[in-house]
């Protein structure tokens, strides 16, 4: 794993805004591969940072571009610490865009970028409560300026699966073992251990109303009283190394996907 924040090929090498607008003028544009990362300032429980969405986004990215290879056109915008983070709301330091804000601002920034010639966009999504919204965003964006645009959320590669238990994986979707884990490996000094705690939600045995098919809208407050939902209690050091290193690959191997992928193969009748 990549030691430090903002350092390594992601920082160094491929951070977009690090160019200079001659650099940007001089980039091959018909393959280049634009990633905007979105994330979320909210609470994640009592042992854990608001900002806790945002960091695993930059130490998951981080680690990822280390994996790539160099001749790869692959390029990194600043991560967007605010999303759609209305069902937190109420508890202290959430701080949220409205969706038609959220909406506006990551379809000026697929503009711009349009401006400039690129033609291919890949948003990269750490918080569940963005992930219809981007999906949305992702077809109109493609309609509006005619961009290939895809989506790519680290929290569906059941990268981390390997390390926690059969109940974790079924509701351990906010502060639970792999964010608390993740999180102590790439910070543990934002992190209170002593305060992790458990909270199994109690979902009715449906195959209608499973909790990750989105089969009922919630708010945090309907799951939880102390803000998560798993067991933080867990979170170990060296499993959340172990997890950032196989989210790292992974998610290389999906930027490469998106990277060399062609929409018009689709329709191609050779």
């Amino acid at each position: 794993m990549t030691a430090g924040r903002y350092v390594g090929k992601a920082w160094d090498q491929c951070f977009f805004p690090r160019l200079s607008k001659l650099e940007v003028a001089e980039l091959a544009k018909h393959d280049a591969l634009i990633v905007l990362p979105i994330a979320a300032i909210e609470q994640h429980g009592p042992h854990m940072p608001i900002y806790t969405d945002t960091l695993i986004s930059e130490t998951l990215l981080t680690e990822a571009f280390e994996q790539l290879p160099d001749d790869a056109n692959i390029w990194l915008l600043p991560v967007m610490p605010y999303g759609k983070s209305t069902e937190h709301l109420g508890h202290p330091g959430t701080i949220s865009l409205s969706a038609t804000t959220l909406m506006a601002v990551v379809m000026d920034i697929a503009k711009s970028l349009h401006r400039s010639a690129f033609t291919k966009l890949v948003l990269v999504n750490t918080h569940g409560g963005n992930t219809d919204l981007l999906n949305m965003m992702a077809r109109d964006i493609r309609i509006e300026t005619g961009m290939a645009v895809f989506r790519l959320d680290p929290g569906g590669l059941s990268s981390a699966d390997a390390w926690i238990t059969a109940k974790e994986k079924q509701v351990g979707i906010h502060a639970g073992d792999v964010e608390t884990s993740v999180v102590i490996a790439a910070k543990s000094n934002w992190v209170h251990m002593e305060l992790a705690p458990t909270e199994i939600p109690h979902f009715p045995e449906s195959r209608f109303l499973q909790f990750r098919n989105r089969a009922f809208a919630w708010v945090m407050d309907d799951l939880s009283g102390t803000g998560i939902s798993g067991d933080a209690s867990a979170a170990t050091v060296e499993k959340g190394q172990a997890m950032i290193g196989q989210y790292g690959l992974d998610i290389a191997a999906g930027l490469m996907d998106i990277y060399h992928f062609d929409m018009q193969s689709i329709q191609d009748r050779g």
